[in-house]
């Protein structure tokens, strides 16, 4: 059986805005990632790659599917050629056909669809970015595991990963490991605590 997890890695600022980190939204406040630079993101890579490496699968909605397949796609090297390879599912009900290699859509139901996914796979099945569909897989109790690297900034308005709606009551969570990413970063891998 899989375990859905929440990561990619996903990265927060210090107030929980998870909104364009790069800048290519147009939101006024983006390109907060691109800010730290040198040793922070050297290392920040290093943990995407690991991550992509553990991964047996991503899962993602139709906007972080395109935004990566566009990233990624025409690239080369460890990290490009890992998620290029891994198996891929993208929610959507209007993507006819995928252009992003070993990649396949689901129509259905979305927490129907997930939960099969766990009972097929082995392994983790990776939600990158996709906070939106995080929120309603979290909802729906099938997510596992939520791994945040939180940069030093914050900026006071902006789309937050737990944003209001979608989750409703409290979701305790444990803490597993929390490590310094260079200079600046936080890495935090959080379990969600069942039966508490």
């Amino acid at each position: 059986m899989g375990k859905i997890v929440m990561s990619g890695p996903q990265n927060v600022s210090l107030d929980g805005v998870v909104q364009d980190p790069d800048g290519a939204e147009g939101f006024g406040l983006g390109g907060w990632f691109g800010r730290f630079g040198g040793e922070d993101l050297a290392e920040w890579s290093k943990v995407a790659l690991e991550e992509a490496l553990r991964a047996e699968a991503w899962l993602m909605g139709r906007r972080s599917y395109e935004f990566f397949g566009a990233r990624w796609r025409p690239r080369s090297g460890e990290l490009a050629d890992r998620l290029n390879s891994m198996p891929k599912y993208v929610v959507s009900s209007t993507l006819e056909e995928p252009d992003w290699d070993n990649s396949t859509v689901l129509r259905g139901d979305v927490v129907s669809e997930a939960a099969k996914l766990k009972q097929e796979l082995d392994g983790e099945i990776v939600v990158p970015a996709s906070h939106r569909l995080g929120r309603t897989l979290i909802e729906h109790g099938l997510v596992d595991e939520v791994r945040l690297v939180v940069f030093p900034v914050v900026l006071g308005a902006g789309e937050r990963f737990f944003g209001d709606g979608g989750i409703h009551g409290p979701k305790p969570l444990r803490l597993v490991e929390a490590r310094t990413i260079g200079g600046g970063l936080v890495f935090l891998t959080y379990e969600f605590a069942r039966n508490v």
